[in-house]
């Protein structure tokens, strides 16, 4: 008897939906896998790998059956993914509550302490490439990066709480990025409480204490956060008081055409990792370690094809605009 492709669809979907195995999201066309793990299966099986050269091991769940690692990294993509609880993820996968939080916690220790195979600066001949790319769009010579704060909203934290209350009226931590004309992460800092100001935080991060160094004769381009003589490395706009001329008008718009790549990278970290929208974890460091992994799953995912099919135009930042 020929089966009726229209039911397959169908009965693909419902399965998966509600978790019966797991292992039918590999049996799916690209599309549908991406859709579902945010990454295409080349990307994932890039991820398995080295996560297993890391150390990353299957793990034994409370039935006893091997969790391999295939299914614990696509647990975490899914974790990342989506802001469903791990009830919603153990009938998912079919594995006890506590095993999907194990299994997320064991990828994320190992997924950072992988930082700088992710996320690393520019070498002599990026610096060049990258200021190019920035001439070309802003027309500002000597650019190599764009730098900015992104708030992540999270659960009041139960030691200084205050601390983390943003003039936005919620509890975040701070990511300070600095992306390149692509929009790939080149330096985060990730922690910083939400009502301190995104210049202090520069002054804080550990790219600051070597700011010379990396930078060289090169800078980067930075909001009107950054207006301080000690950030003499980040050309910033200038106020308008009303009185600017037309050349100083036209400067802050070039500025603000070639630092809006950092503004559509943090949108396409919220849009595409969505659990970075609001992080229910009370845990300090394990709130470090999402967003670390965020960024770094970002720059895996970035690409010429890598567009978002929901907002072309850019995805928005959620919550945290002007703040």
């Amino acid at each position: 008897m020929e089966m009726d492709p229209l039911w397959d669809t169908w009965q693909t979907t419902t399965i998966v939906k509600t978790g019966i195995e797991w292992e039918l999201l590999f049996h799916m066309d690209e599309h549908t896998f991406y859709r579902h793990l945010r990454v295409t299966l080349a990307q994932f099986d890039h991820l398995v790998e080295v996560l297993g050269h890391q150390g990353l091991k299957g793990d034994q769940h409370d039935g006893g059956l091997e969790i391999p690692v295939r299914q614990k990294v696509a647990l975490f993509l899914w974790y990342m993914a989506n802001q469903n609880s791990f009830r919603e993820m153990s009938d998912k996968f079919n594995v006890s509550q506590s095993s999907a939080h194990r299994c997320v916690v064991d990828v994320l220790r190992t997924f950072c302490k992988m930082v700088p195979t992710f996320i690393s600066w520019f070498t002599n001949c990026e610096k060049m490439a990258t200021s190019a790319a920035f001439r070309a769009v802003c027309g500002i010579d000597g650019i190599i990066g764009a730098i900015d704060g992104c708030h992540i909203k999270l659960q009041r934290p139960p030691v200084r709480g205050g601390d983390y209350l943003n003039r936005k009226g919620y509890y975040s931590v701070v990511l300070q990025g600095i992306v390149d004309e692509r929009g790939r992460f080149r330096d985060i800092y990730v922690g910083a409480p939400g009502r301190v100001h995104d210049s202090r935080i520069l002054r804080k991060s550990t790219f600051f204490e070597k700011w010379g160094e990396k930078m060289g004769r090169y800078m980067l381009l930075g909001d009107s956060a950054y207006i301080s003589r000690d950030h003499t490395f980040i050309v910033t706009p200038k106020r308008d008081n009303g009185a600017l001329t037309l050349q100083d008008q036209q400067r802050n718009t070039n500025i603000c055409r070639g630092r809006v790549v950092v503004e559509q990278a943090f949108g396409r970290v919220k849009c595409k990792w969505r659990r970075m929208r609001d992080l229910q974890n009370t845990r300090l460091d394990v709130v470090v370690m999402l967003i670390m992994s965020a960024c770094m799953l970002h720059n895996l995912c970035t690409g010429p094809a890598d567009m978002c099919q929901e907002h072309p135009a850019g995805c928005p930042r959620h919550e945290d605009e002007n703040i």
